[in-house]
């Protein structure tokens, strides 16, 4: 029986997305929080030398943002008659700078997205901590 050329093309095409496609992602639990950190996978456990974790997830990753604050205050009137106290406003032009320092992490029991990776120099596997998750 003579093979059907279609068939084989869209076999190699469907092997070759399947190999570029991106890992999928998996949902894991915290059992210990960083900076020694566990969490149960799929089936397993991992621990730091399997994971990379976002940054901003971490005790003391700092955060700074500046802007301007622009606005006025509400009309008010200071009643002792005088046209100065009649009711006015003031506007509002503020810069400001601001530093979050995040104080708390993942806890035990926290579920995060977990998405699966080949370490650096491409000899084991790993995987990136993106986020804490729920599921409402």
């Amino acid at each position: 029986m003579r093979e059907n050329p279609y068939g084989t093309i869209l076999g190699v095409m469907a092997g070759v997305g399947k190999n570029n496609n991106s890992p999928s992602i998996k949902i894991g639990k915290i059992i210990s929080p960083p900076p020694e950190i566990q969490v149960s996978y799929n089936g397993i456990m991992l621990d730091k030398k399997d994971v990379w974790i976002s940054e901003y997830l971490l005790i003391g990753y700092v955060r700074t943002a500046k802007g301007n604050i622009v606005s006025a205050t509400q009309n008010r009137g200071g009643g002792s008659g005088y046209a100065q106290y009649e009711s006015h406003n003031h506007d509002i032009a503020n810069d400001y700078t601001d530093t979050i320092i995040y104080t708390d992490t993942l806890v035990a029991g926290d579920c995060v997205s977990i998405m699966p990776m080949v370490s650096e120099d491409g000899s084991n596997q790993q995987y990136i901590i993106l986020d804490k998750i729920v599921h409402l």
